[in-house]
């Protein structure tokens, strides 16, 4: 009867054992104060049954309850003290990003005035008057400072591929910002 006692609690815990699957949990932490409680009552319960000798487990079972108590107590004040400085420190980022957006739209402001005062500077600076240049025997017009004359009145090579920009200053015309523009071949 014993073996028969002892088999069927084999097979018992083998099927307990392997016979159901199990799912994984997520494990929670721990809040501060559940630590705070656990670790005052062992303290607790452990100074209790050292310091009460007459009845040792009634002196550790009012310490641990004690222990409890602060430990969960002590716990609340760190958890309180953490939430604390979260909310300060969200209060803060939020803070910086109010400044951060004021500037950026301080700093859009100003160039769309500057942008403005440009436009206006350029709507009422006088246009430049289109110069007459001499012509020269090739047919193109000579300048002094852009063309560079030889002995014999003729340009010089290395000039030759840059025509004057009679234009120069019109925004809608080719090569509105250079006094000079290439030849197109």
């Amino acid at each position: 009867m014993k073996k028969l006692s002892y088999i069927s609690t084999l097979i018992l815990l083998i099927t307990v054992t392997f016979g159901s699957t199990v799912q994984a949990q997520e494990k929670k932490p721990w809040s501060p104060q559940a630590k705070g409680a656990v670790i005052g009552g062992v303290g607790g319960a452990a100074a209790g049954a050292i310091i009460h000798k007459r009845n040792r487990p009634v002196g550790g079972v009012v310490g641990g309850v004690a222990g409890a108590g602060v430990g969960y107590a002590i716990g609340k004040r760190t958890d309180n003290k953490r939430k604390e400085a979260a909310r300060v420190a969200a209060a803060n980022r939020a803070a910086a990003n109010r400044a951060a957006a004021e500037r950026a739209e301080r700093a859009a402001l100003a160039r769309r005035v500057d942008a403005a005062e440009k436009k206006a500077a350029v709507a009422t600076a006088p246009k430049p008057q289109a110069q007459q240049y001499p012509m020269m025997a090739n047919g193109f017009a000579a300048t002094a400072p852009m063309m560079l004359v030889g002995t014999d009145g003729a340009p010089t090579a290395s000039n030759a591929a840059y025509l004057p920009n009679e234009s120069y200053g019109e925004r809608n015309t080719p090569y509105p910002s250079s006094e000079v523009r290439r030849k197109s071949w």
